[in-house]
């Protein structure tokens, strides 16, 4: 035998005995149903893949996903983190985190890892990433305060390189208090009591944690903005630590090809023009290559690849004077479910990456060209899966500081109210929803900015819709999905359940896209695939598929009408079942799909074809 082949026979064995050691330390908490790819979990390699891909950089990155200590105590103590092991990153509550325990207001989750630097990452500065912390994180290092992040649904990351020891063992250490919903923050659909539309708290790490070698000098981030009519797309960038002179080199790529190239001053922006574009849409979803190169003294030293769409979401009025969603200047009725991104064992975080790929893509192959985030931001890598594939989103600012506005919500197009918030709970909700648009900014799927839904901790509704439409007018703003409208922003979204409506077209005259921002919720349970054997429900519950498909036909067929008349878009409730509700297309562990796929990609496909001209 060779000595490389002894070498890599030597090094399998050492990753197997790894992983039979990890396993060893950790196991699923038992009780619940799990999806498919639960049993593919390897605590020794979780999750990955590379978090990124809008921005990545090759080779000087390290995962830090896998087991760490961890301890729950009371606020006033400062314990020995050392109570088990917790598989990171899935929340603590999650089967898959090896834990299953509740934290509460009242105390503190405890994280503890070690780690050292890779030979090819020393003499650089040393970025610590985290893609999502529920919710209040301190990150100490070797001991040492780092920073402090607050924030459920947002990236972030600390340059730690003051902070490292010289060489050997470092130490990580994550303090996260998260009061669900006994605090202002956003936090979704949370709650400490789980019951009917809300669920399971989600506390701490939930999204990779990985290290990332960089320059002292180094590209921080981009931002990047298509305009399909002057066939151009705009780049900015930003550079950490920039000397006078330092340059960047942005080209643009077809493949090998390349397209269009141009070199600006460090935090500079470039407009590069794209000639005869590629269109990227729902049955064409091109995309563009992107270099970004940063040079010091004519020397490249930090290089960056990402990727970038040619299409455009607008309005425009149809003969009769409504106003319809445009994409790439013509009218597409946008169709899709209403997708919550929770899962049976991960919680928040999809068991394994092929996991978080299967909603998108079994969305596809159901014939839909639509999904509305609802409540919740995803990793990266689900975006990058939409962008892949062709998938319009509907992003969702998620809710939260619900006050008393559940018990007293105004009825759909009845009158506006607005809950008064403390300055405080104003500041988490407009610094958060800042972050979520920032970091999405460059996703080419993103379609739609919806900062309310329900009137659930709806305040100063025009200002923070304006604030939205200001922030990002490439794309279109939905205020407030499902009532409480104001005449601001973009679109009047109607949730109506369980059968199709749609909003009037003179509620404020003409200027507004009318959109069905919610209906259906049809339930069938399927015994053996529940969350619970008790109180499971839909919107209208059925006894068998070929009920439950029957009904939902007659609703597309509803659909089909609504669009002759003025309907833009409608979202039906929903991917999948989720805890109680069995109102999904599929059961909560992804095992059973209970309507016929290919019958179903059919009959959207009618509503597609619809014709509406749209006034030039």
């Amino acid at each position: 035998m060779k000595k490389t082949s002894i070498l890599f026979a030597l090094l399998g064995l050492s990753l197997s005995l790894s992983a039979q050691q990890a396993g060893k330390t950790w196991s699923a908490v038992k009780g619940k149903i799990s999806s498919p790819w639960a049993d593919e979990v390897n605590p020794a390699s979780v999750l990955p893949e590379y978090p990124r891909p809008q921005f990545e950089r090759s080779g000087n990155w390290k995962n830090l996903n896998g087991l760490w200590d961890y301890a729950i105590a009371e606020k006033s103590q400062r314990p020995a983190i050392n109570q088990g092991k917790i598989l990171v990153p899935f929340a603590v509550e999650a089967s898959l985190s090896g834990v299953g325990k509740t934290v509460g207001k009242d105390s503190l989750l405890w994280y503890k890892t070690s780690f050292t630097i890779p030979s090819n990452m020393k003499g650089k500065d040393i970025l610590l990433h985290f893609g999502a912390v529920d919710w209040r994180a301190t990150v100490s290092i070797n001991g040492k305060e780092v920073g402090k992040h607050e924030g459920g649904f947002d990236p972030f990351s600390f340059n730690i390189t003051p902070f490292l020891n010289k060489s050997g063992n470092q130490t990580l250490t994550v303090e996260v208090w998260d009061p669900t919903d006994e605090g202002p923050q956003p936090r979704g659909k949370q709650v400490k009591r789980p019951e009917g539309i809300w669920y399971t708290p989600v506390t701490g790490i939930w999204q990779t944690v990985w290290l990332e070698a960089v320059n002292k000098v180094h590209i921080d981030h981009i931002k990047i903005t298509p305009n399909l009519d002057q066939q151009s797309i705009e780049v900015s960038s930003f550079v950490e630590n920039a000397n006078a002179g330092d340059q960047v080199k942005i080209s643009a790529w077809d493949g090998s090809n390349k397209v269009a190239e141009q070199t600006t001053d460090a935090k500079g922006t470039v407009r590069l023009k794209i000639e005869n574009p590629k269109l990227w849409s729902p049955d064409s979803p091109f995309l563009y290559d992107l270099k970004i190169e940063l040079l010091s003294k004519n020397k490249k030293v930090d290089e960056a690849k990402s990727y970038f769409a040619m299409r455009k979401i607008s309005m425009g009025k149809d003969a009769n004077g409504i106003e319809r969603m445009l994409l790439n200047n013509a009218f597409l009725f946008q169709y899709g479910p209403l997708d919550q991104g929770w899962w049976p064992d991960g919680l928040y975080t999809a068991p394994t990456d092929k996991a978080l790929k299967f909603d998108v893509d079994k969305t596809k192959e159901m014939g839909f060209n639509m999904i509305r985030k609802h409540i919740k931001v995803e990793p990266a890598r689900w975006y990058y899966y939409c962008d892949k594939a062709g998938m319009l989103v509907w992003q969702d600012m998620p809710s939260g500081d619900l006050g008393n506005r559940w018990e007293n919500r105004p009825g759909v197009l009845d009158h506006q109210t607005e809950q008064k918030r403390s300055p405080e709970s104003e500041s988490y909700y407009k610094t958060e929803w800042n972050a979520i648009m920032e970091k999405l900014h460059n996703v080419p799927s993103i379609v739609v900015w919806t900062p309310f839904n329900e009137a659930w901790g709806q305040f100063k509704t025009v200002e923070i819709a304006k604030w939205t439409k200001e922030k990002d007018p490439s794309r279109l703003v939905n205020t407030a999905s499902g009532g409480n409208f104001f005449p601001v922003g973009d679109i009047i979204d109607l949730h109506n359940y369980p059968h199709p409506a749609m909003p009037s077209p003179d509620y404020f005259g003409k200027d507004y896209v009318l959109v069905l921002g919610e209906f259906g919720g049809l339930g069938l349970p399927v015994d053996g695939h529940v969350w619970q054997q008790k109180n499971n429900w839909g919107y209208q519950s059925f006894k068998n598929k070929a009920d439950l498909f029957k009904k939902y036909s007659e609703f597309v067929g509803r659909l089909g009408e609504l669009i002759k008349v003025g309907l833009s878009a409608g979202v039906y409730t929903q991917t999948t079942d989720v805890e109680v509700e069995t109102n999904g297309f599929m059961t909560y562990d992804r095992k059973v799909v209970k309507f016929p796929e290919a019958e179903m990609k059919q009959i959207h496909q009618k509503l597609y074809q619809i014709p509406v001209e749209v006034k030039k």
